[in-house]
């Protein structure tokens, strides 16, 4: 069957984090580095075809392309281990530890940064001309999107964090969704279908996301962004990062294990 049952891909959910959890070091970063420049490359399109057009709606369609490659690709990203790793903690799986699982996500997200960062470089040369003329109009949108998603929070104060956070949680809900769709069937076509599906809509309602984020700031801060790296750190990447845990966890990877993998006493008639 190309479809696999909850019980079975929820089992490969938890495989899949305790494999994460034993990879190398060096593995880790490579697969991490190459998920964060791949999805910073499609986030480059994606506002690239919504500035052509003026329709954002069409920028959110086509940006998953970039999703499905690296998943496809075998590649990780932070939001994915987010909510992996701790399931084959809770799981007990043996030499799986709290060290463990916090010693993977720190590899990944270096690995998304510096993947994140390079194709922030490259693009800041493209939209610039190797710096020797203003941003186009494409990176000119990439800086005020930096402005608006950090001091545009921070005016705000708690009630702006708290929404930044909320945003975090509602992203990594989608999108870990998406990572558990690339389970869920066994051809190429299944998979990708599965994966579009929530990864579209997390961008379509601009939810935050802290690989997508670690390529728009950074570069909003060399296209002329008028906002800080305290800024970008404190106003939206560490609570981003915060959301997707508790967003993925709660409503993808805890939900999913307790009622297919913990499943309750059968009720008696």
């Amino acid at each position: 069957m190309a479809y696999l049952a909850p019980s079975e891909f929820v089992t490969k959910m938890v495989d899949a984090g305790e494999s994460k959890i034993y990879m190398s070091a060096r593995d880790s970063l490579i697969r991490a580095y190459m998920a964060g420049a791949i999805l910073a490359l499609s986030a480059v399109f994606a506002v690239t075809v919504s500035v052509q057009t003026g329709y954002p709606i069409i920028g959110a369609i086509l940006f998953p392309v970039g999703f499905c490659m690296l998943y496809l690709l075998g590649f990780d990203l932070l939001t994915g281990v987010l909510v992996l790793t701790p399931l084959a903690l809770i799981d007990k799986r043996p030499g799986v530890t709290l060290k463990a699982v916090l010693r993977n996500w720190g590899l990944v997200f270096l690995g998304n940064f510096g993947g994140a960062l390079t194709v922030a470089v490259l693009m800041a040369i493209v939209f610039t001309n190797g710096f020797s003329t203003p941003p186009s109009k494409v990176g000119e949108v990439i800086g005020v999107i930096g402005e608006s998603r950090t001091l545009g929070y921070a005016k705000y104060g708690a009630a702006g964090m708290l929404t930044l956070f909320v945003r975090g949680m509602l992203c990594n809900w989608m999108v870990s969704t998406g990572v558990v769709g690339a389970m869920i069937s066994t051809t190429v076509s299944g998979k990708v279908i599965a994966m579009w599906m929530p990864i579209m809509l997390f961008f379509a309602m601009a939810f935050e996301h802290s690989v997508v984020n670690m390529f728009l700031f950074p570069s909003g801060l060399m296209l002329g962004g008028h906002f800080s790296i305290m800024d970008y750190l404190i106003w939206n990447e560490i609570p981003t990062v915060l959301g997707n845990l508790v967003g993925g966890l709660a409503f993808t990877g805890l939900t999913l294990y307790a009622t297919h993998i913990k499943t309750g006493p059968k009720r008696t008639l």
